[in-house]
């Protein structure tokens, strides 16, 4: 398992980059802008991150924090501004059957053969995502419809 990202909610996309990047001195690493959904996506690394960055498989660089701006007003309420914790896994499948097994109720199931979504015992949103391509789709994930929120 690798650490990814941490995703957060901005309500203003130019004052939250100025302050992660201007102020505090993150640097933007990637920015992805989903016109049809009407939301950006900017990657931000630590300085001091840069080559563990600039080494990582190219869409999946890490360590980073994603600032999650969409274009639509929304009042997410003071704690939904956390997004959630990626984590890049060798076996989607594998994982999410033994977090099963465990208890753990699986938020969105790995239809597509490449991300999931988990939620830890304090609600918050963890993010699994297959490490290279996407695993054949199958059963009984396939099959599963999405549960409560992630």
């Amino acid at each position: 398992m690798r650490y990814l990202h941490t995703m957060l909610r901005v309500r203003d996309l130019d004052a939250a980059l100025d302050f992660y990047c201007n102020k505090l001195g993150l640097k933007e690493v990637r920015r992805r802008v989903d016109d049809k959904n009407r939301y950006t996506l900017v990657f931000l690394a630590a300085p001091g991150d840069g080559e563990l960055v600039a080494t990582g498989p190219q869409g999946r660089q890490a360590p980073l924090v994603e600032l999650t701006y969409n274009w639509d007003a929304e009042d997410y309420g003071e704690a939904r501004y956390f997004g959630h914790l990626a984590y890049e896994v060798d076996d989607i499948y594998a994982l999410c059957e033994r977090l099963m097994q465990a208890g753990v109720t699986i938020n969105r199931p790995p239809r597509d053969g490449i991300m999931a979504f988990v939620r830890s015992p304090d609600r918050q949103s963890i993010e699994l995502l297959q490490k290279g391509s996407a695993l054949p789709p199958r059963e009984p994930w396939v099959s599963m419809s999405n549960s409560g929120h992630w």
